[in-house]
């Protein structure tokens, strides 16, 4: 049975959840009877926590606008909320006050929290990794994200279930090597055992997973966010599109990201200014192609068509339409 100063820091922790409460409610979540919330509540005003008396119909217990912050309690899915939240905000460009307060709010939340749930947090956070200066995230299952979380930084295989985007459900055996934010999705990446190569899997699609006995060691190569951004670039579709394009790095970016299109460059001479404008490959995989030549009309730089020889076409037919368009009176 809860001892009565673990009641109190309940009552406490369903006053902060906001709104007002009626005694019967409390007494309910309480287990205790409705003169025994009056008592608790005494005591959290003798803590000087502001806690109102609402009279009425509807009346009952509500936390009042006190001149200090009561004592902050957060579950495990609140307390990853907020320091994800945090790490996300110092990705942000945040100035150099906004920093400070950043850090010395994920340093006093980190302290107060428990030993269990602070070391799992201190896992996530080793494991995290972003493509790009992160936006509106999915909440991802607190469990499960910690859970992989764990795997990632002792290196332990984790049995994950799984459900690809054409419904097919399996279990695997995964090597984590990161867990990785990207375009407000999770995402885990490492080794499906097996089939022996490194795959991506999104968060939302795993049912569970439960770390493994046993070991391994991370492989040599690029950090985790590059290996997701490199899996969207490289993943199986219908058609394989092979470029050369005339401009720099940043121009072809700007319309075919990494998630998109891996960038080659060909030979150059010595010497040659690497933010110069050079001829460079470009390749990429689409399910369809008919996006493809209004990419390549918005970048206007040169270009030459390596494969497949369908895409000419359809750039030639997109070429007639803005001609024909043109010529009109």
């Amino acid at each position: 049975m809860p001892r009565p100063t673990g009641r109190v820091l309940t009552l406490l922790e369903l006053l902060q959840s906001g709104g007002t409460r009626t005694v019967a409610e409390l007494a309910d979540r309480l287990g205790v009877e409705g003169r025994t919330v009056r008592r608790y509540v005494n005591q959290l005003i003798d803590l000087d926590v502001p806690v109102e008396s609402v009279r009425g119909r509807y009346g009952g217990y509500r936390l009042g606008p006190g001149y200090r912050l009561p004592p902050l309690m957060l579950s495990d899915d609140e307390a990853l909320a907020v320091l994800l939240g945090l790490v996300a905000g110092r990705r942000a460009g945040l100035t150099t006050a906004e920093r400070t307060a950043n850090e010395t709010a994920s340093a006093k939340i980190r302290r107060v929290l428990p030993q269990h749930i602070a070391r799992r947090l201190d896992a996530l956070l080793d494991a995290l990794d972003f493509t790009d200066q992160p936006g509106e995230l999915d909440h991802p299952d607190a469990g499960l994200l910690l859970t992989v979380a764990d795997a990632v930084r002792h290196r332990r295989p984790v049995s994950i279930r799984y459900t690809d985007r054409d419904g097919r459900r399996s279990e695997r055996t995964l090597h984590a090597y990161g867990i990785v934010a990207h375009a407000g999705r999770w995402y885990v990446t490492g080794k499906d055992a097996q089939a022996g190569e490194d795959r991506t899997f999104r968060l939302d699609r795993i049912a569970d997973a439960r770390a493994l006995p046993g070991s391994f060691e991370a492989p040599e190569g690029p950090a985790p966010a590059q290996r997701v951004l490199s899996g969207f670039a490289t993943a199986e579709y219908r058609h394989e599109v092979l470029l050369r394009i005339h401009g720099t790095v940043e121009q072809i970016r700007a319309h075919l990201p990494a998630t998109v299109a891996n960038l080659e460059e060909l030979e150059s001479t010595a010497g040659e200014d690497p933010a110069a404008e050079r001829w460079l490959r470009v390749e990429l995989r689409a399910e369809r192609l008919d996006w493809v030549p209004r990419v390549l009309a918005s970048l206007d730089r040169p270009f030459v068509i390596e494969r497949p020889a369908e895409l000419r076409d359809l750039v030639i037919a997109l070429a007639d339409r803005l001609a024909s368009c043109a010529r009109r009176a």
